[in-house]
């Protein structure tokens, strides 16, 4: 069996400092120190899995555009703070001796040995405490893991002397063929946040989630799998989530797209957000306690079109 490669750190065009992580088979992924924020997960053909706008800077302190933006310790404007938080938009660093991720399961991912794995931290600075008054220290520990896989386990800790409370998303750009063709399984007839209409509460009434239009929706209490059927690629993603009960579902479409400066006028054509989260019921940390959410992200090369897999079976297996 082929040796795990030890990531690499480099450097892109602007200077910004990046992780690449790559795995015996062929795949990879990268991460950026800015926004700790994976940007690229290819799979062994070389396939790009993510979406990354043609249009995003690199330049700081505006935020990647694409990719696995990290939404802390606010998600949208729900709150005082920039839209977001700030996590997204400040420099992380490379934990070299991170705490181990405790866990009753294998599922935590915390054997490096599975996988190629890098451990990020971010701590506030002195202007991050004037926005919002709260010492934490948020960790990330990326794993590409053997096949291809790659998984995100995300730790907050409290270092102060109060209580915090914050809510949190994995903002997962995901790349598709053609949005037409896209399908969203494992979230029907859940109650959902319609952020185009006020936050007002809906029940999903479809068999599945499909776009015809704009959508940007958080939905509540959803199960720890949720398949996105891409037919034209014939492929189904999957993700696998802990500690994350929200799941937001965005598409821009046209009108919005055009209004976004770091956004192709069609790329909202290519692209589908679900994002785990915890949005609902913010999380309160007493001080030395801490919060973990984990994501694991795979892809199965087949969907209802081949015949070969009935994506409902992969949420409910």
């Amino acid at each position: 069996m082929a040796a795990i490669q030890e990531p690499l750190v480099t450097r892109d065009a602007a200077g910004l400092e990046k992780i690449i992580l790559k795995e015996p088979l062929g795949a990879s992924a990268e991460v950026y120190l800015y926004g700790g924020q994976v940007v690229s997960w290819k799979n062994d053909r070389g396939e790009e899995l993510l979406f990354l706008s043609s249009k995003t800077s690199f330049k700081p302190p505006k935020p990647i555009r694409g990719g696995i933006p990290i939404c802390f310790p606010q998600f949208a404007n729900v709150g005082a703070l920039e839209k977001h938080g700030f996590a997204r938009n400040r420099l992380w660093s490379i934990e070299t001796d991170a705490p181990p991720i405790l866990s009753s399961t294998n599922a935590s991912g915390s054997n490096s040995s599975r996988g190629s794995t890098v451990d990020l931290i971010l701590k506030p600075a002195e202007d991050d405490l004037k926005m919002w008054t709260h010492n934490f220290e948020l960790r990330m520990r990326l794993t590409l893991k053997r096949g291809g896989d790659l998984a995100q386990t995300i730790r907050v800790r409290n270092t102060d002397t109060k209580p915090f409370t914050f809510t949190f998303a994995l903002h997962t750009y995901f790349s598709v063929s053609d949005i037409s063709e896209v399908r969203i399984e494992g979230l029907e007839t859940l109650d959902f946040l319609d952020n185009l209409q006020d936050r007002e509460r809906f029940t999903e009434q479809g068999d599945s989630i499909t776009f015809d239009g704009e959508v940007d929706r958080v939905y509540v209490s959803t199960p720890t799998k949720i398949a996105i059927v891409d037919h034209e690629k014939k492929r189904t993603i999957v993700v696998k989530k802990e500690g994350l009960p929200d799941a937001v579902v965005w598409n821009p479409w046209d009108k919005k797209a055009k209004a976004m400066a770091d956004f192709g006028d069609d790329e909202y054509l290519h692209m589908v957000c679900v994002e785990p989260a915890v949005i609902e019921t913010p999380i309160t940390l007493k001080p030395g306690e801490e919060w973990k959410g984990r994501q694991e992200i795979s892809v199965v090369p087949s969907s209802y079109c081949s015949g070969q897999l009935d994506p409902g079976q992969v949420v409910r297996g």
